[in-house]
Formats: C-alpha cells, sequence, structure tokens
C-alpha cells in the first residue's frame, strides 16, 4: 500500500462514525468568512455586511478601519472584492493577531524578532474586483482581521473570504479519535488541542522563510524585502503535509514541540503522514557523526542535546502508532547513530554531560542536567525495546548496561530528599519543572513513592494560572506543562492532572486574551501574556502543538487506551478517571478502532471496551471485581483487578 494511503486510511474509515463532531472546531468549509464585527473606527457603512458568505455593500468613508472577529483563532490566505474606489491612489491594508490585545491598524501583531509587521496592502484605486495576495503572504493564525482605509477615497467593499489552508490533506471534521466526559470543560480542552495541532499543520511549501535571519545558511540565500518579516514561502520538507511547532510564527520542524503533538494527533485526527514528512525532515540533515539537527530548514545549525533525543522519540512514537515497520527499519541505522551520538557525552558519573545551551528556551542547560539525563533515560528504554521487535539486539546489552548506570547516578547526585525533587545539576539548588515530570515519565525514580513525592511536590508550587517551569524565569510552560500532566498520570494522581488541566488549559481555553480555541505558547506566571525568553509580547505564538498535552493524556490516562505494541497489536487499557464519572473515548490505527467507554462513581457501574479483532492485551481495573464478557461469549475474570490474554473484540464488564 502507498505510504499515505497507509498513514489516512483509517481515518476514512472513521469518517462516517466520527462521534461528538459538535465539539470540533475545525470549520466544515475551507471557504471562510467573519463571525462578527468585533469594533470599527472612523466613518465605515455596513460594516456587519462582510459576516455573511454573500457580502454586502460596506463603505470606508476616508481613514477608517473594522476589526473582524472570527470567532476562533484560523488561517489562511485573505481575498477582498471592491467596487469602484473615489481615487486612484485608494487603498486597502490588512492587519492581523491572535489576541484582541494587539489588534491595531497601523501593524500586524509580531511574527518576527525584526518587530511588527507591516499591513497587507492591496491597491484598490486600480479598479472595482478581487483582490487575493500571493500565496507567500498567507496569514498562519489568527482570529482577528483588521480592514484599514489608510487616505481620503470613499472605498466600497463588497467581500472578504479567507482560503482556509491548514491541514491540507485532512478532512478537516473526520477525526480517528473521540473524547468525553461528564466535564464539559475536560472535552473542550480536549478538541481544542487537536484543533491547535490541525492549525500547526501545512502546506510544506509555505514553511516561514526566515527572512529576519538573513541569509540562512551557505546554500540557502533568502533574498526578499527586509520591510515584510513573515513571508511563508520556504518549503521545510517533502510531501504535501507537514506538522510544524506553531501556526503564526516559526512554521517549522521542532523535534521537542512534536514530543508533545505527535502523540496528540495520533490520538484524535490521526495524520500520521504529517508527523512523517516532519521527521524525514530532521533525518536527512543528520550529520555523519549522528547528531541530529535543533530544528528543521531553513533554522540554522545549532546543537541541542535535548531536542537531538527528541526526535528519536518521535521514531519510536511514530512507529508506536503507525506500525510501520518497514519505515522504522529504513532508518534504524539513523537511530542507533543518533543514540551513540547521545551516548557520547555519558562521563565517568554514569550521567551525560551536557555542553550544548539550546532546550526548550529554559534558562541554563548544561552539566550533568537532570532533564536532560531523564530523556535520555526514557529513549534508552525505548531503544531496547524497538531493538528487541526488529531482531537488532547486538546493543541492548550496553544500552541497558548505561541505563543502569544513569539511575543510579541521578538518584545518587542529583535526588534533594529535603526538597523532594531532583536538582538541575549538581551545581544548583533549582528544582526545575521539566527534569523533574521527566523523571518521573522515564521510571527514574527508584520507588513508587518517590514518584509520589514528586507529584505532591510539584503540585504544590501551583499558582493562580498553572504550574511554573522555574528553569525559565517566571513562565508557565504549557510544554512542560504536559510532561508535568503524564508524571501527575504515572504517579497513580489522576485527580492532580485533571485538576492542573481545569487550572492551567481551562485559563488559556477561557480567557479573554487568548482565542478560545487553541492553546497559546507559554506566559508568565502572573498570568500576563508574556512569555520570558522573547522581548515582544505579541509574538507569542496562540497555536502551539507542544501545548496540546491534555488531548494525548486524557486518551492514554483518562480513558486508558495504550497501544503496547505497533499500531496496537498489543495493548493495555487502564483507566485512571479521577474525579470524571462518565467517560467515552476512541482512536484509529492501521488495525482498526479502539475505544473504552465507562461510568465510575467509586466503582465501575457500566465497563465496557473495543479493540481490533487481530489484537491481544490485558485490562487493568484496581479495586474492581466481575467478569469480562466478549460479545463472543468468551468470559475472564478479573483477578485483584486484572485481566489478561484477552483477545480483540468487543468486551463489557458484568
Amino acid at each position: 500500500m502507498h505510504l499515505i494511503t497507509l498513514l489516512l486510511a483509517p481515518l476514512a474509515a472513521a469518517a462516517a462514525r466520527v462521534p461528538y463532531k459538535n465539539y470540533i472546531l475545525a470549520p466544515a468549509s475551507r471557504d471562510l468568512v467573519p463571525a462578527s464585527v468585533y469594533q470599527v473606527n472612523g466613518s465605515v457603512t455596513n460594516a456587519k455586511a462582510l459576516t455573511r458568505s454573500s457580502g454586502g455593500n460596506v463603505t470606508f468613508h476616508g481613514v477608517s478601519s473594522v476589526t473582524y472577529d472570527f470567532g476562533k483563532n484560523v488561517e489562511g490566505l485573505v481575498s477582498l472584492e471592491v467596487g469602484s474606489a473615489s481615487s486612484s491612489s485608494a487603498f486597502l491594508g490588512v492587519t492581523f493577531t491572535e489576541s484582541s490585545l494587539w489588534i491595531s491598524s497601523v501593524a500586524c501583531d509580531a511574527t518576527a524578532d525584526a518587530g511588527r509587521d507591516a499591513p497587507l496592502w492591496f491597491p484598490v484605486g486600480q479598479g472595482a474586483g478581487k483582490y487575493t495576495p500571493e500565496a507567500k503572504y498567507l496569514r498562519g493564525a489568527f482570529r482577528y482581521l483588521t480592514v484599514v482605509s489608510n487616505t481620503s477615497a470613499t472605498v466600497p467593499l463588497h467581500s472578504l473570504h479567507v482560503n482556509f489552508t491548514a491541514a491540507p490533506m485532512q478532512n478537516l471534521r473526520d477525526y480517528g479519535g473521540w473524547f468525553h466526559s461528564d466535564d464539559e470543560l475536560i472535552n473542550k480542552i480536549w478538541y481544542a488541542g487537536a484543533y491547535t495541532n490541525q492549525l500547526c499543520t501545512i502546506d510544506p511549501a509555505h514553511g516561514d522563510a526566515l527572512i529576519h535571519l538573513g541569509t540562512i545558511s551557505s546554500t540557502d540565500n533568502i533574498s526578499l524585502p527586509r520591510t515584510d518579516t513573515w513571508w511563508s514561502n520556504y518549503t521545510i520538507t517533502n510531501g504535501s503535509s507537514t506538522i510544524t511547532d506553531g501556526a503564526k510564527r516559526d512554521r517549522l520542524v521542532w523535534p521537542g514541540d512534536m514530543s508533545i503533538a505527535l502523540e496528540s494527533i495520533a490520538v484524535s485526527t490521526g495524520d500520521l503522514y504529517s508527523i512523517q514528512m516532519a521527521l524525514d525532515s530532521l533525518l536527512v540533515l543528520q550529520k555523519p557523526d549522528g547528531q541530529l539537527p535543533y530544528a528543521g530548514k531553513p533554522f540554522y545549525d545549532t546543537v541541542s542535546y535535548t531536542y537531538h533525543l527528541h526526535s528519536l522519540i518521535g521514531m519510536s512514537y511514530l512507529y508506536r502508532f503507525s506500525g510501520d515497520q518497514s519505515w522504522m527499519l529504513s532508518h534504524w541505522n539513523q537511530y542507533v547513530r543518533g543514540l551513540q551520538w547521545a551516548l557520547s557525552s555519558v562521563d565517568s558519573t554514569g550521567l551525560a554531560n551536557i555542553t550544548a545551551s539550546s532546550d526548550w528556551l529554559r534558562f541554563g542547560m548544561g552539566g550533568h542536567n537532570i532533564e536532560a539525563n531523564s530523556i535520555l533515560y526514557f529513549v534508552l528504554q525505548e531503544a531496547q525495546q524497538l531493538a528487541q521487535t526488529l531482531n537488532h539486539t547486538s546493543s541492548v546489552a550496553q544500552w541497558s548496561r548505561i541505563a543502569q548506570g544513569i539511575k543510579s547516578a541521578a538518584n545518587e547526585l542529583l535526588w534533594d530528599d529535603k526538597a523532594e525533587l531532583y536538582r538541575d545539576n549538581q551545581t544548583t539548588t533549582l528544582h526545575p519543572q521539566d527534569g523533574n515530570a521527566w523523571a518521573v515519565k522515564a521510571n527514574l525514580t527508584l520507588s513508587d513513592d518517590q514518584s509520589l513525592a514528586i507529584s505532591k511536590a510539584l503540585r504544590s508550587r501551583w499558582g493562580t494560572y498553572g504550574a511554573p517551569a522555574p528553569e525559565a524565569g517566571a513562565t508557565v510552560s504549557p510544554f512542560i506543562g504536559g510532561f508535568e500532566l503524564q508524571a501527575h498520570y504515572m504517579a497513580d494522581q489522576p485527580a492532580a492532572a485533571l485538576d492542573l488541566m481545569r487550572l492551567q488549559w481551562g485559563f488559556m481555553l477561557q480567557d479573554p486574551r487568548m482565542t478560545q480555541s487553541t492553546f497559546i505558547e507559554g506566559y508568565s506566571t502572573d498570568g500576563s501574556l508574556h512569555y520570558a525568553p522573547y522581548t515582544n509580547d505579541p509574538r507569542v505564538s496562540h497555536a502551539h502543538g507542544w501545548s496540546t498535552g491534555p488531548t494525548s493524556a486524557l486518551t492514554t490516562y483518562a480513558a486508558g487506551i495504550q497501544l503496547s505494541e505497533a499500531a496496537g497489536a498489543t495493548w493495555l487499557i487502564a483507566p485512571q478517571p479521577g474525579n470524571l464519572t462518565v467517560v467515552e473515548a476512541g482512536l484509529t490505527t492501521s488495525k482498526g478502532v479502539f475505544s473504552v467507554s465507562f461510568e465510575h462513581s467509586g466503582g465501575y457501574s457500566h465497563f465496557a471496551f473495543q479493540t481490533p479483532k487481530s489484537t491481544t492485551g490485558m485490562v487493568l481495573l484496581p479495586g474492581a471485581t466481575g467478569t469480562l464478557v466478549s460479545k463472543t461469549g468468551q468470559r475472564k475474570a478479573l483477578v485483584n483487578g486484572a485481566a489478561r490474554g484477552l483477545v480483540g473484540g468487543s468486551w463489557e464488564l458484568h
């Protein structure tokens, strides 16, 4: 089967039975018009007419502007249809912003360190008709669009349309996965995460040209006017679609962002094709010594130890969800070389000594860093499992020995008994969010009690607006917060995970300064929309794939659908409902549909699940009793809350 058919076929199968479509934020049509008028400045007649798909007669009288609200974050290429202006020198301009804080008739919000972007100007005095800019001017993300008249002319405007260009290969509302519970905020968070990743999925020909950086490399010279800082005309991957870090700014492949986005995409839209194109674009840049890039083209060449590891995680995650063994085997030598490059930093302490500072914009990466070593430990566990699956086991003993050394040394040298958290490295008293969340996720801890202690210590630091990342200053990082969610679940603290979703992601979803539809890149612990690594606040992306952690966490842990082997050949159903009393969820792989539904209030009054017939697995329902009965009449009694050796099919607890 052709690659794109293999990766997208499950979505076609799911299309006819997508439940809970009312939560999906993706538009039903790629032809968009504004939902409402947000504000009018100057003299404008009948501004509301452009909120109808048929348009109308809006007239700008001299210097004036109208800000239109699309009701949610969108992206694409804008077109204006104008009548005959009163002057041949008349212009209409368009500015864009994701946040109501940055609405302006003078400039768009910032998409580059160079500052704010000039309006997109249309020379409408040249005559009546439709004005559509070149594709390089498509806008990556915006909720608010302001139409500006900057001359004394009278200009009639008959229609304003946006061609929605995100997720170009997707049937936008036909998800392969779903989630529903008795908590409406939690439901909306799941679907906002899915939609955020759809906005971050683009045609590879429309990556960020990064012209504010000038010459990208010795072979990629970008010669474009420096007055426009957001030309989207650099081809960043092969293929017809790729995942990027952010919809508005960067629009590049970043492996760290993918460590969150990939899992959330897999359980929602299922668009693994876009993931593979992104990973392929990183693998082709691998250096002879095994080092993988910090980011994809055209970002400048620099070393990031952690993002190198995130690329390896992306490879194992893609294989887990796709089951495409031929792809994994074709890149196995690259995977091994990449791992060996990372292992070359392990010194006599047993820990990797990090000499490259680049990471996720945290401060102080270096030394025997707990985040880097936790991620390396995680990758070593994944590598051993992959090697066994692919029958390439020559290095497994070495990897196991090094992993044991990392675990021992990290707990001896970096664990702080008093704080019940790991220190960032041996030279500081900082207890980072990233390293501690990753230590639990990677099973670097020595006991369940230690993982529980970390979960409780991290929770004790929450503020009004979420979980802080002190390694990045006074910052709330939804990226690292996504790993903290996983850590709480893995420490058997589902209530903590759900409470953090409601607190942090609820704030992001409900705050009027944000888009009410997608998740922001980062913000301050005081709730201001300032992200410490950046000097200009409008630069921050309000649709960032690394902020979508709840989408995968809810499916994987709250609903409990876990794929143990490729595409779910073997599986584990292990719900952690926390304080959710009703949950229905599902996802689709190349093997078929996996779904769970239950009602839980002190115990399971209802529990049922479905897995593809060609698969096997087990169920864990701690504290539950009874017998699982399949539609074909098979029976498996729960023993200490567990049932093993189950075959795929439809099962219900009796």
